[in-house]
Formats: structure tokens, C-alpha cells, sequence
């Protein structure tokens, strides 16, 4: 079943369990996600980054995933990740997705909070929940413009009572597309965040942090995770030893039905460390 982005958290918020959001390319690794979460009964994220826009149209990805969210037997969120450009983020808004991010971190905070007021103002009528970033959350590789700041308390204050998203992105320590080490989380920052804010928090960079971590943040008020990296990982991994196990294998399906599997394991793995 289609769903938003505030229904899916308002369960997880506080609570023992948090909700994994999956960068997805195609059909064959949303197949494995959704077939991971329906073996879990767990409700799970469809996540579109800039690459993925990029390289296919808004109405297009809709198209594609709308439909296996639908049909799906537990809840699918369609969300649209990192945007900043707001005219974006009212088109995916009108495509169908159930969910929009407005990233305004690279921007001052009163901008950023006027932004994403904007964006609040367009989607939550229609059904679309909103999230923002306040600090900002480095990237390992890919992104050298964005800057790295741990969030302020303050200013998280600031947007959830002026930019009232549904979620707020914190930078603690988290980094994206982090491939091989993990990080420290600063859990005192993460402590004061969570003492002065009633909104559900969303980490981004899940796979840069310690298993041992990302249980206790979503034993608290870390409602929703990013993850990338470890998938796109399992993907390459899986789709490299099929072809390298048989060099004469050429038949996308032949190949794709030993990688979603592999792909599957990846999703369930990281749906089972999040507490579902």
C-alpha cells in the first residue's frame, strides 16, 4: 500500500524500531527491497536521490514505482531525496511521490527556512510530507560542495517551529557514500537534538555508521535511515560474480534473478538492524 512519509514515522518515533528508506535505480533492486519488507512485515522507503533523477524523469520513476507500492502488502513510501530546487520537488509532488525532501543545509538558516516553508505550504495539502536538513551531512565522495556541520540545536529548534516540516535530517557525525570505514556518532549532540525536538529525526549515511550504533538510534528518535551505499554495494557484488561465473551468460533476466536475491539479503539484514 502507497503511503507518506508521516504516516510511515509516527509509529516509529520513540519507539524500538525505525523505518529503512533505500535509494533505488530500477526495478529489479525496489523488487528486492519490497519483497524484503513484506518477508519482514515491515514498512519500508523507496527512495529517489539527484543521480536517479537525473538520469530518469520524475514522471517516469512515478510511473514505475507508484504501481509496486500499491500492490505491495505492507507500506511503501515514494520519496524524493536531496532537492534543492523547489520547482523539483512541486513536480515530484505532482508526479505521485508521497514524499519530498528540500535539502536548503548548503543554504543560511533563514533561507532554508523559508524554503522549505514554501515546499510545506504546496505538498501538505496534497498528502506529501516534507522533510528538511538543518547542519549538513558530508559526503565520502561525489559531492564536494556540500560542507560538513555538525546541526545545531538551536537551529533545529528554528525549523521545526518556523519551517514545521514532518522530519528533520541531523548531522551528527553521519556520512554519505562512506564505502569502507564508519564513523563516531556525537550521541551528546544526537542527546540535545532529541531533548529539544518533538519531530521524528531521519540519519542519512547509514551505512557509514556501526551496527551497534544505528541499534540505539532507532531505539530512539531516529525515525527514519538512508541507506545507499551497502545496496548499491551488494548489487555491483552480485552482479559482477554472476558474470564472472559464467562469461557467456548475456540475458538480463538470467543475470537479474541471481542478483535480486543477493540484493534481497542486503535489504532484509539492514531492515532486521533497525528493529522490523
Amino acid at each position: 500500500m502507497l503511503v507518506n512519509l508521516y504516516d510511515v514515522m509516527q509509529s516509529d518515533i520513540k519507539g524500538s524500531h525505525a523505518v529503512a528508506s533505500f535509494n533505488v535505480f530500477g526495478y529489479e533492486d525496489a523488487r528486492a527491497i519490497i519483497s524484503a519488507a513484506e518477508a519482514r512485515n515491515a514498512t519500508v522507503i523507496l527512495s529517489i536521490n539527484m543521480d536517479m533523477r537525473q538520469f530518469m524523469p520524475l514522471e517516469e520513476i512515478s510511473g514505475l514505482f507508484r504501481p509496486m507500492a500499491h500492490k505491495a502488502q505492507v507500506p511503501v513510501c515514494l520519496h524524493l531525496d536531496h532537492t534543492y530546487d523547489i520547482g523539483t520537488v512541486k513536480q515530484a509532488v505532482d508526479c505521485g511521490f508521497t514524499s519530498v525532501m528540500f535539502d536548503g543545509s548548503q543554504q543560511p538558516l533563514t533561507e532554508n527556512i523559508a524554503s522549505i516553508r514554501k515546499v510545506v505550504a504546496y505538498a501538505r495539502p496534497q498528502g506529501v510530507s516534507v522533510e528538511a536538513e538543518v547542519g549538513s551531512v558530508p559526503y565520502a565522495s561525489g559531492r564536494d560542495h556540500i560542507r560538513s556541520a555538525l546541526t545545531e540545536v538551536v537551529e533545529a529548534v528554528q525549523m521545526a517551529e518556523q519551517g514545521q516540516p514532518d522530519a528533520i535530517a541531523i548531522s551528527v557525525g553521519n556520512v554519505h557514500r562512506l564505502e569502507h570505514d564508519t564513523v563516531a556518532i556525537n550521541f551528546n549532540r544526537f542527546t540535545e537534538l532529541e531533548q529539544a525536538l518533538e519531530l521524528p529525526l531521519v540519519i542519512h549515511g547509514t551505512s557509514s555508521i556501526n551496527e551497534s550504533d544505528i541499534q540505539h538510534l532507532a531505539s530512539r528518535q531516529v525515525a527514519k535511515f538512508n541507506i545507499g551505499t551497502c545496496l548499491r554495494q551488494s548489487f555491483g557484488h552480485a552482479l559482477r560474480e554472476a558474470l564472472e561465473a559464467d562469461p557467456k551468460i548475456f540475458d538480463r533476466l538470467e543475470l537479474m534473478q541471481q542478483v535480486i536475491p543477493k540484493v534481497s539479503a542486503t535489504a532484509t539484514r539492514m531492515i532486521k538492524l533497525l528493529g522490523q
